[in-house]
């Protein structure tokens, strides 16, 4: 199969110690960007994207850009890697607002919402992209605060943001969430992170169904191995040094190869399709 991504050399053993990552830091850098021109699929449109900072989130924040769109990005605290990306989306012409904050908390979501309107005066696509996840062998090691996080930065946050974001969403408005192929294999080690994808499968379906009459979509992405910071951030050196290679390409998908999929839903190419999950997992046959 040819891939218009050249895939960079072998990943070395690393490890970041603080999740989500820092993009910085990692050897070799993904890859968000392309080059390509856009289409205008997304003229004058604005979109909030969390997690947006670093990896699929950078990533869509540039491919957003390409198509006209100007974006918000909320992320935690990783300044440096906002700041590339804010210079990456000014390279299109558009604008990034940058907002940084703990979106686990019901009122810093509100405040992204609202800075969103006070800059741009409307929001036309919610992209629930941040997450975090711990590699923990046994459920005896999970312990209440790291299901606490891991949940409310995962799944909760999806549902503030939704909530706020809702009274001024409009006809034609998009909302797409991040699940993971683990929503639909799990993952041994990964039990709490794999069960918010897991619902946010069934949040991303519920909420489509509520929405529907309003004119409003909603829509998911469940990618498979992605070469972005929350893997060393993660795992240990040996998990990162193999990771991605047990799928059926063989290797992890860089951030520009699964951005095209928030492109397309995003836009009104997709005008038909509400409630689905799309699946670029490098091959990997999930149920849906």
């Amino acid at each position: 199969m040819e891939s218009t991504i050249k895939a960079p050399r072998e990943i070395s053993p690393q490890e970041q110690h603080q999740p989500p990552g820092l993009e910085k830091k990692m050897d070799p850098k993904p890859i968000y960007d392309n080059d390509e021109p856009g289409c205008g699929k997304l003229k004058d449109k604005v979109a909030i994207i969390t997690g947006g900072d670093s990896g699929i989130g950078r990533s869509v924040a540039i491919a957003f850009a390409k198509e006209g769109a100007d974006v918000v990005i909320a992320y935690l605290n990783e300044h440096d890697d906002a700041k590339e990306t804010a210079a990456a989306v000014s390279k299109y012409g558009k604008e990034a607002l940058l907002v940084a904050t703990d979106i686990s908390q019901e009122k810093n979501c509100e405040k992204i919402i609202q800075k969103a309107l006070d800059r741009f005066g409307k929001i036309d696509i919610l992209v629930n992209n941040a997450a975090i996840k711990f590699q923990q062998d046994s459920i005896e090691d999970i312990s209440e605060e790291q299901l606490e996080k891991t949940f409310r930065t995962n799944i909760f946050s999806q549902f503030y943001l939704c909530k706020h974001a809702k009274p001024h969403l409009k006809e034609g408005s998009t909302i797409i969430n991040t699940a993971s192929i683990t929503a639909y294999r799990g993952n041994q080690s990964l039990m709490d992170y794999s069960s918010t994808k897991g619902a946010i499968v069934a949040f991303t379906r519920s909420l489509s169904q509520s929405l529907v009459k309003e004119g409003i979509r909603v829509n998911a992405v469940a990618p498979g191995p992605v070469w972005t910071p929350l893997i060393p951030a993660s795992f240990d050196k040996k998990k990162v040094e193999e990771f991605g290679k047990d799928s059926p390409i063989g290797r992890p998908a860089q951030p520009v190869e699964i951005a095209p999929c928030y492109v397309f839903l995003a836009s009104k190419e997709s005008a038909f399709i509400t409630g689905q999950v799309l699946h670029p997992n490098g091959g990997s046959v999930v149920n849906t």
